[in-house]
């Protein structure tokens, strides 16, 4: 799959930081590479933060993602920070 605007929504912004959220059946891997966020370079910014809730149609998993770049028509962020682990019930 690739990136879908309809899918990033701003849970809260202040002194210049957003905080985001995205929900994507992509794997946690394919939000990683750079450029799967390029087409909302004008709305993310270096620094701001998403909570993502990945791989929706298999494993579902969920994380933190720090936009370390954005600018020139390119976005990258850093590798996910998982939420949660095993559930050792």
């Amino acid at each position: 799959m690739a990136y879908q605007s309809k899918d990033l929504s701003v849970l809260a912004y202040a002194n210049g930081f957003t905080l985001w959220h995205y929900v994507t059946a992509d794997a946690a891997a394919s939000l990683d590479t750079t450029g799967y966020f390029n087409s909302a370079v004008d709305m993310l910014r270096t620094g701001d933060i998403i909570i993502a809730n990945v791989d929706t149609a298999t494993t579902p998993k969920a994380g933190l993602f720090l936009v370390s770049a954005a600018g020139s028509g390119v976005v990258d962020v850093n590798d996910m920070t998982q939420i949660g682990g095993v559930n050792a019930d």
